[in-house]
Parts: structure tokens; C-alpha cells; sequence
């Protein structure tokens, strides 16, 4: 068993799939048809940026998703009903691992984050908020002074053991950063962000991704994906829909997420996408486990050929 991780947002760069469109067949088709559903050259941006363009999150979460999919679409193992997959995505990546596990349709799962990314944007515009990372503390700590704290701040994303993540008010996360250093916090680092992910300020958001949600088919995952927000496994449609909605103000549970995995005893973890940002907190949290980045034409191609 392979335990597949995709990248969430921030894993993005330009020129970023340029070198997979370049050399295989499946990457270059994949890539195409996001053009072609989204009706705007998403290749242009991640090709060339302009990085500030390529940054927005209505386009950088369809860019990170369409290069894990053609990445995936470019492993020539790679098989949507096998039993040898177990996956989990951060964040926007939970939609590329139900891709990856045929529950969502390529075409569907691009229009929806980028959707996603819109709805979002409009949130931190309606709901100003901000993200700050917090190292060096607990997740007991973290939940105990944003709770203590006056106006919105709750812990985003559980990334690994001293990396967190906390989003809210921006006096709010300003206030809990303060005190996170008064009680040990080793450093507590603005994010730059357009808004308040996965926390109550994305309310705005909820119903219109609950719409687009509801105009996509959802098939049974061919394998289980374990949903970020209970780090539990979802293979049903009606389960995965609300997860992915859940998600969108629900905290990312991403260190649990993969000691779940890890429980399977994996042989090892692959990072399926951009950059390795997974592989580092994969090796936070245990570092017995190992994570292969699958993101480069040339890494995919080494792949291939011990297959």
C-alpha cells in the first residue's frame, strides 16, 4: 500500500508543470483541458506568470490541482480503483486525491476550485481576516489562547508537531500571536493571504460552494480518501460533498490526517504535484516515514522507469 498526498495552496511557483507538458502526452492533455473548461489560458499563468496573477487564489488552486492530475495521469501505475492507494489532500489538494480516486471528474473538480477560490477571495473581502504560522507550541496551547482571545481566531491548520497555523480577525490573530510568544511560541510569522481560511470568516462562502457542489456528480472513491476535516476515510458521494464543504471553515487536521495513514503501514508516502512542502511535514511528524516528491518531468520519469 501507497499512501498519495496532494499539495494545497502556496505550492505554487511559475513555470510550475511546464517541463510535464513538455514531455508527456497525459500532462499535456490534462493541462489543455483546464484551458479549455476554465476559458482562460490557466497554462499561460503557470507557465509564465505574472507571479502576483498566478498567486490569487481563484487561480492558483486549479493550477496546483491540474499539475497533480497531470502528474498522476503521467505515472504509469497510476490506477483510480486500486487497492494500493490510500490518499489525503491539504486543503484544496482533498480534490485532487477524489480526482486521483475517480469520485470527481477532472473538468468538474478545476471549475469547482477555481469557484472555490473566488467564493473565497469574496469572503476575505466581506469578512476581512488574516493567517499567522505558529511554531515551537502545542495544539492544546493554540486552541486554549485563541479560545481566551476577544473577537474570531481558531486554529486553521494542524500541519506537525510545533507547526500550526491560526486565522481570524486581524486584531484577533495579532492578539493570540502576542500571547502564543509570552508562552513559549518560538516565532509567530504573518501569512500572506487575501483571507481568513478555514475559520468562521468564510461563512460568506459556504452556500455558493454549497451550489456548485450540488451541480457536480460525485462517484464512490475507488480508494479511501481520509477527509481534512476528521481526518477520517470518505469514500461515499454524499460523505465526500459534505466534506469538502465542511473543509471550507473547518480547521485542515493534516498531522492527524497522516498518522491515520500511517497506521496502514504505507511502504511510503508520495507528495503527487508541486513542490515538497508535504515531504517536510510528513518527515515532522515521524521521521521513520518517507515521502517521495512527484512533481517534475524528471522525477516522474525516474518513477516510470523502476515500475
Amino acid at each position: 500500500m501507497r499512501g498519495l498526498l496532494f499539495p494545497g495552496q502556496g505550492s505554487q511557483s511559475v513555470g510550475m508543470a511546464q517541463d510535464l507538458y513538455e514531455r508527456f502526452d497525459a500532462a499535456r492533455e490534462t493541462i489543455d483541458r483546464a484551458d479549455e473548461v476554465l476559458g482562460f489560458s490557466l497554462s499561460r499563468l503557470m507557465f509564465s506568470g505574472p507571479p502576483e496573477q498566478l498567486q490569487e487564489t481563484r487561480h492558483a488552486q486549479p493550477a496546483i490541482l491540474t499539475h497533480s492530475i497531470a502528474v498522476w495521469r503521467s505515472l504509469e501505475m497510476a490506477d483510480p480503483t486500486s487497492r494500493d492507494w490510500v490518499a489525503a489532500g491539504h486543503s484544496l489538494g482533498e480534490y485532487s486525491a477524489y480526482v486521483a480516486a475517480g469520485a470527481l471528474a477532472f473538468e468538474d473538480a478545476v471549475g469547482l476550485v477555481h469557484r472555490r477560490g473566488e467564493l473565497m477571495f469574496a469572503a476575505g473581502q466581506a469578512r476581512p481576516g488574516t493567517m499567522a504560522a505558529v511554531l515551537g507550541s502545542d495544539p492544546d496551547t493554540v486552541r486554549d489562547v485563541c479560545a481566551a482571545t476577544a473577537g474570531t481566531v481558531v486554529p486553521a491548520n494542524l500541519n506537525s508537531p510545533g507547526q500550526l497555523v491560526i486565522s481570524g480577525e486581524e486584531a484577533a490573530v495579532a492578539a493570540a500571536g502576542e500571547t502564543l510568544r509570552a508562552r513559549g511560541a518560538k516565532r509567530v510569522i504573518p501569512l500572506r493571504v487575501s483571507g481568513a481560511f478555514h475559520s468562521p470568516l468564510m461563512e460568506p462562502a459556504v452556500e455558493g460552494l454549497r451550489a456548485a457542489l450540488a451541480e457536480v456528480t460525485i462517484q464512490p472513491a475507488g480508494f479511501p480518501v481520509y477527509a481534512n476535516a476528521s481526518a477520517a476515510a470518505v469514500v461515499e458521494p454524499e460523505a465526500i460533498r459534505q466534506s469538502l464543504l465542511d473543509q471550507l471553515r473547518q480547521p485542515v487536521l493534516w498531522e492527524p490526517t497522516v498518522r491515520e495513514l500511517g497506521a496502514l503501514e504505507p511502504e511510503e508516502f508520495w507528495e503527487v504535484g508541486p513542490g515538497q512542502v508535504l515531504k517536510g511535514l510528513v518527515r515532522a511528524i515521524d521521521r521513520t516515514w518517507t515521502c517521495r516528491p512527484l512533481g517534475t518531468a524528471d522525477e516522474v520519469t525516474a518513477f516510470n522507469a523502476e515500475r
